[in-house]
């Protein structure tokens, strides 16, 4: 029996903002002509906030070895324009990789940034998971606790709401996140797995700033996942062996020839009121 491959809902029309300029977006993620102004890692079962400039790059690496992390990124200047997962996921697919693009959320609805660079592009294991997810979301203490009965304060949701209060933002502000370098899929039941993480020392994804940004990073309590459960068996403890540091570095782009055909992206244009009218008044 045949299987059927049904098209995508949403398709780029020519012209149109999902018809990507992949030859700017190449030049961009293959180009040398860059400096490093940013460069750090985030420790084990920690977060941290930064700031990636419009036009700049951004480069997320497993300096060490197989670890996942959780991303969130806001409008530097307006958090409440933040990552929308839900629609990235429906605009392109459910595990991103070069040329897709992370949208922001209503009313502003424009591309926060655009992957340029994935040395894990292309992968997919024996059941049909991939890599850099949108199905799935952050672990936080409040789910812990409810399945294993054990409080737990180093969870991603915790890392992103600690990391990004010196920025005056607060654990409202923590979102749906990418979960760079996890392993994810849906199994014949349509239900959620997970896989460890196949990344190796030096692989990263790169993403490009559309418009001034602020990120926030976890590094997973789980590490690679190879180790990850739930229950009364499971405890946090027992994967610290699998957790490794990420590496970041934001690199500023030093030749304003890369940049030609560019424009950072506005706010969605639809100007409407849903709908609502306010009545004529007067003779």
């Amino acid at each position: 029996m045949s299987i059927r491959d049904p098209a995508p809902a949403y398709q780029a029309t020519k012209g149109s903002i999902l018809d990507i300029n992949k030859d700017l977006y190449t030049r961009i993620g293959s180009s040398d002509a860059r400096e490093l102004v940013d460069s750090f890692e985030v420790p084990i079962r920690s977060g941290k906030a930064f700031a990636v400039p419009s036009g700049h790059v951004c480069r997320i690496s497993t300096k060490l070895g197989p670890q996942v992390g959780d991303l969130n990124i806001w409008a530097r200047h307006n958090p409440r324009e933040r990552f929308w997962a839900s629609r990235t996921r429906q605009l392109h697919r459910s595990h991103v990789t070069t040329f897709d693009r992370l949208w922001s959320c209503l009313p502003y609805l424009r591309p926060l940034c655009t992957i340029v660079g994935d040395t894990l592009a292309g992968y997919s294991d024996d059941v049909g998971g991939r890599v850099h997810d949108l199905l799935g979301t952050r672990c936080d203490p409040y789910v812990n606790q409810m399945l294993s009965g054990k409080a737990f304060d180093f969870h991603c949701h915790s890392n992103l709401t600690r990391a990004v209060l010196p920025f005056g933002l607060a654990e409202s502000d923590v979102h749906d996140v990418l979960n760079v370098f996890q392993v994810t899929g849906l199994n014949k039941d349509g239900q959620y797995y997970m896989q460890p993480c196949p990344a190796k020392p030096g692989d990263y994804v790169e993403f490009f700033a559309e418009i001034d940004l602020l990120c926030a990073l976890s590094t997973c309590p789980g590490g690679d996942l190879s180790t990850w459960g739930w229950g009364k068996d499971s405890d946090a403890d027992d994967m610290l062996a699998c957790c490794r540091p990420l590496g970041v570095e934001v690199f500023k782009l030093t030749d304003p020839g890369l940049l030609q055909g560019w424009q950072s992206p506005n706010p969605a244009s639809y100007a409407g009121v849903h709908g609502i009218r306010m009545p004529t008044f007067g003779p």
